[in-house]
């Protein structure tokens, strides 16, 4: 995922988890805010309690490659930050993929048609 595609800065976590719009699934915490630049963004927070290392840099390696299959991101209207949830780590890479997928285009995009 291109860096022109991330939220980097904590001012841009801070702005889209403090107007409150959130979906959730059993594998994310999805929270949305109207796009303010071009394209459309996303931020991914994973905790520590998910792992070491080496294990929270592969689980965001792996939502990266999720976002960019699943988010159009010249022409979805929002910014999102992708919390991950424990179960992550048991599902395979399509399953989780696929709940990801359900999650955003179901319900996050059709508040913003």
């Amino acid at each position: 995922m291109k860096k022109q595609f991330r939220i980097k800065k904590n001012e841009e976590f801070s702005r889209i988890l403090s107007l409150k719009r959130v979906k959730s699934s059993r594998l994310f915490v999805v929270y949305h805010a109207p796009k303010r630049e071009e394209n459309a963004r996303v931020g991914i927070s994973v905790s520590k309690k998910l792992g070491d290392a080496v294990t929270r840099n592969r689980v965001k390696r792996q939502l990266r490659m999720m976002c960019l299959s699943v988010i159009d991101f010249e022409k979805d209207p929002m910014d999102l930050v992708i919390i991950v949830r424990k179960p992550f780590l048991e599902g395979s890479f399509q399953d989780n993929k696929n709940d990801l997928e359900k999650l955003i285009k179901k319900n996050i995009i059709k508040q913003y048609e």
